[in-house]
């Protein structure tokens, strides 16, 4: 075994330089920038989960998501053991399944103890196909349809509440629900984290959950509604955060919303904190390990509980990018070259902004390598720049890279998290293929659109054809 994590740079003069790390239990794959099984081979190429990447590329063609069970199974795990070794009351993580949300990444999550956390009936029926039980699945989102409502209260899920509209509808339905509808309310904690703006949802000037000003009024109509059963308070303070304090000072927000709780006569058994671990994109990246997230975060609803004499309540939280984001790579086949003398070398590749939006959205920053010749030396800088008819499809700039050639293979790290689940069309590219890998086996679980997929759900008025 070998670790993936890569020195900087300009410090090696290679592009990976692996060393022997010993079982992965002891590896927390969000600190990684390659998942845990990455190797290279006697032919210089890149493996992963016992796979040449150049192989895979032959045979499923790129852009190709490529899944390392071991890293997102190791993952898992560790949320589920440090969760029982911390916290001395019940819980349960939840895979907030936007980070992708597909058949095998949430049957591997279940299968590994989790529930699920979906914000879509799209999420939901995934998450049912995928063999997750109801009682297990929350449904979040601030603009959720009557009948997405419908469907997860008769089918058994925990409905997150998020706004006055939807704690009113829920009202309206559970007058004729056969039994009380089991639900959470989503607050807005107030609490500040560095990260990039969009994916800030813990402070006040939010478009998620209930402010913290409105808590009574909320409580006083939810002990009105005998038909709603208020289980639980859910809060989150963001997305690719690094720090833990905020995530110490959300136990004692949460803690104090309990209490005041009680005065109302609701019975609330669950706190969720939400998820919102980072991840390594690049070597400048120095996020906490999974085992210190659910340290702090357990610390800090125990010791707010016990100071208020409270009972624990059943803990929950809800990690996705820190298990599927290391997990998974993007392989890229190159393409043509254009050095501007002076400025810049652009590098393109047959993908880009459909199959990772986040540069362009978030200004997120990744790592690269040459899989198909890991051991040649960096003499090169160029930018990764995506085939789209968009001035800003550029996937890396100033990468350091071996001299390359066309149709050289070139993988992006820790693409597992809102990648394919934020890829689309646009320019009417088919999306990528998704293979699982393992043991030196590789299983399709997302297969590449076709052209013919493309157009299959547009229309042609006669009248159209007629004018033709």
């Amino acid at each position: 075994m070998v670790s993936t994590q890569a020195p900087p740079v300009e410090n090696s003069g290679r592009q990976y330089l692996p060393s022997p790390i010993g079982k992965f239990k002891s590896i927390s794959p969000n600190q990684q920038l390659f998942p845990l099984t990455t190797t290279v081979n006697d032919r210089d190429h890149m493996e992963i989960g016992g796979c040449d990447v150049v192989n895979l590329v032959e045979e499923f063609g790129s852009p190709l998501y490529i899944l390392d069970e071991e890293t997102l199974r190791t993952a898992c795990r560790q949320y589920r053991d440090a969760l029982a070794r911390e916290y001395p009351g019940q819980a349960l993580a939840l895979y907030a399944s936007k980070a992708w949300s597909c058949l095998a990444v949430c049957a591997i999550a279940a299968s590994e103890g989790f529930g699920i956390d979906v914000v879509t009936e799209g999420e939901m029926q995934t998450a049912f196909k995928a063999g997750i039980s109801p009682a297990n699945i929350y449904f979040h989102g601030n603009n959720k349809s009557r009948a997405e409502l419908d469907l997860a209260i008769t089918s058994g899920c925990t409905v997150v509440a998020d706004n006055w509209l939807e704690l009113q509808t829920l009202a309206e339905i559970s007058k004729t629900a056969r039994e009380p509808i089991r639900i959470m309310l989503r607050m807005t904690p107030g609490i500040e984290c560095h990260t990039h703006e969009y994916i800030r949802t813990g402070h006040i000037d939010s478009k998620f959950g209930f402010d913290p000003d409105q808590i009574d009024e909320v409580f006083s109509f939810i002990s009105q509604q005998p038909g709603l059963s208020c289980t639980g308070l859910h809060a989150h303070i963001g997305s690719q955060i690094f720090e833990l304090q905020p995530h110490a000072d959300l136990g004692e927000v949460l803690a104090r919303w309990f209490e005041k709780s009680a005065s109302y006569g609701l019975e609330i058994k669950e706190l969720n904190v939400g998820g919102g671990l980072g991840i390594r994109y690049t070597e400048a990246d120095d996020p906490p390990s999974i085992e210190e997230w659910v340290k702090v975060v357990s610390s800090g609803i125990v010791k707010a509980c016990e100071a208020r004499n409270l009972p624990l309540p059943k803990l929950l939280c809800e990690p996705g990018r820190s298990l599927v984001g290391s997990a998974c790579v993007t392989a890229y086949s190159a393409g043509a070259q254009k050095t501007i003398p002076g400025i810049r070398t652009y590098l393109s590749v047959d993908g880009g902004m459909s199959d990772n939006p986040r540069p362009i959205t978030y200004q997120s920053l990744y790592r690269v390598v040459l899989a198909s010749q890991m051991g040649a030396p960096l003499t090169e800088t160029v930018t990764i720049a995506g085939k789209h008819c968009e001035s800003g499809d550029v996937l890396i700039k100033d990468a350091r890279l071996p001299k390359i050639e066309t149709g050289d293979i070139l993988v992006i790290s820790s693409t597992g998290a809102y990648n394919a689940s934020m890829a689309s069309n646009y320019n009417r590219v088919s999306r990528p293929a998704a293979v699982l890998v393992g043991n030196g086996s590789a299983d399709i679980i997302l297969e590449r659109e076709t052209y013919e997929d493309l157009i299959r759900k547009d229309r042609l008025p006669e009248r159209l054809i007629a004018d033709s």
